[in-house]
């Protein structure tokens, strides 16, 4: 890792390290047994072990505490502590691997980030649950010299959520796929005296969730594939303005969703949006994906709802969903328990259970082959839609989160009036440069 990431966290590493509970480099785990993930054997299934997991998924909290007590009448002598944390979760991750006190399972995303950290992560190529990975999957989770160093904590889905209910009351028959059909379908909801869009603007990562849409496109118009795109503009080679889908359409979208949307935008956060949308109070989700499902259903158990990609412009072939994997769960190379980490994680995307967990348990669209999908609405639509249509490029996984949370930010900031359009361009540009990638 550069040196300096972690130079601006050296004094906030003073105070996070003492009171950092997850220990892997500094042999925190009572009665682990020495070695490393090179040494990944057969473990003593009577020596007492404790695995420390570390991560930002409050939203699987329960599917996670599932599969720890499963895996519990496997190997009675392992004991998994789960800590979960979302707010500043980066931040303290940080400081934990400043201060020597690397958890023995922590979370970051996947893309850009699985080189960031791969210093620390064990390599998991030849194991068992790369092998059992979706292609697609297995790339999102490797690094740039091709080694798997993450393993996914699900598929994932990024689409508009629209509500079928409040479409067919008003007349609009298909997803709208270019602007123009878009701008009519919400004068259509609006002459039925429904709100358009349910926003979560006051969330930083929304707003990657919409602009990779865009990004795609604007990768497509210019012949290069979207990682290339990004990579430009991270060298500092590329301009927003160059590209208009990003500088016309993708702002042209933002307004019309601030403009047609629920009140106070920069108020509403995930959990605002989804019971503005649940409740019938607007039409169409934004800036959301597959995991959202489950709490709509909690609202209105009957709940109609459809996917479809993003109206990005005036081409409805540009109109797709985003699959891919963007969440990673990384195992501590020198955690002195790698090898029985690696040998729990072996179990739960190999063993039938874990085969079934993904779908049955966690209700998320599963990460590896030959599983069967949840039984919910949005991974069986995505399967029929990908049947005719190709998926779009996940192409948030090619910045580092430090980049798309700044991003959110000067969106932010955008769309509460103190900054101009021209303005937040210039601002994306730095923060690409700055923050794009750990080089």
């Amino acid at each position: 890792m550069k040196k300096k990431i972690w130079a601006t966290l050296f004094s906030l590493t003073l105070i996070m390290g003492l009171l950092s509970a997850c220990g892997g480099n500094n042999g925190a785990n009572e009665g682990a047994n020495g070695g490393n993930a090179a040494n990944n054997g057969a473990t003593d299934d009577n020596k007492k072990v404790t695995i420390n997991m570390f991560t930002a998924s409050p939203e699987y909290t329960d599917a996670f505490n599932a599969y720890i007590e499963e895996y519990k009448k496997v190997k009675p002598n392992v004991t998994i502590n789960l800590e979960i944390m979302q707010a500043d979760y980066n931040t303290v991750l940080k400081s934990r691997i400043a201060a020597g006190s690397t958890p023995d399972v922590f979370q970051t995303t996947a893309g850009g980030d699985i080189d960031t950290y791969a210093e620390y992560s064990a390599d998991l190529t030849n194991e068992p649950l790369a092998a059992a990975m979706t292609d697609a999957v297995r790339a999102n989770m490797s690094s740039s010299d091709g080694k798997v160093l993450g393993l996914p904590v699900k598929g994932n889905l990024f689409s508009i959520i629209y509500n079928k209910k409040l479409f067919d009351e008003a007349g609009i028959t298909s997803f709208p796929k270019t602007t123009a059909e878009m701008d009519d379908a919400i004068a259509k909801l609006e002459a039925k005296g429904t709100i358009p869009f349910a926003n979560a603007y006051k969330e930083w990562w929304v707003w990657k969730h919409l602009f990779q849409h865009f990004v795609d496109a604007a990768a497509q118009d210019s012949g290069v594939a979207p990682k290339e795109l990004v990579d430009k503009f991270i060298a500092g080679d590329a301009k927003i303005k160059d590209y208009p889908v990003l500088y016309n359409n993708f702002f042209a979208y933002v307004d019309t969703t601030v403009k047609h949307g629920t009140d106070k935008p920069l108020e509403r956060d995930s959990n605002a949006q989804v019971s503005d949308f649940a409740s019938g109070k607007a039409a169409i989700l934004n800036g959301k994906g597959a995991w959202d499902e489950e709490a709509i259903k909690k609202i209105t158990p009957d709940f109609q709802l459809g996917i479809a990609g993003y109206p990005v412009s005036d081409k409805a072939e540009q109109s797709q969903i985003i699959t891919g994997a963007d969440q990673a769960l990384r195992i501590n190379k020198d955690s002195k328990v790698a090898k029985e980490t690696i040998e729990f994680f072996n179990w739960l995307y190999t063993s039938e259970y874990g085969t079934n967990w993904f779908s049955s348990v966690a209700k998320v669209i599963p990460p590896i082959k030959d599983a069967p999908l949840p039984d919910l609405d949005m991974p069986k639509q995505m399967e029929e839609i990908l049947k005719t249509e190709a998926s779009g490029d996940l192409s948030i996984n090619y910045s580092l989160d430090t980049f798309h949370q700044k991003f959110g930010e000067i969106m932010q900031a955008y769309i509460g009036g103190s900054k101009n359009k021209d303005q937040a361009v210039t601002e994306i540009e730095q923060a690409w440069v700055q923050l794009g990638s750990a080089q």
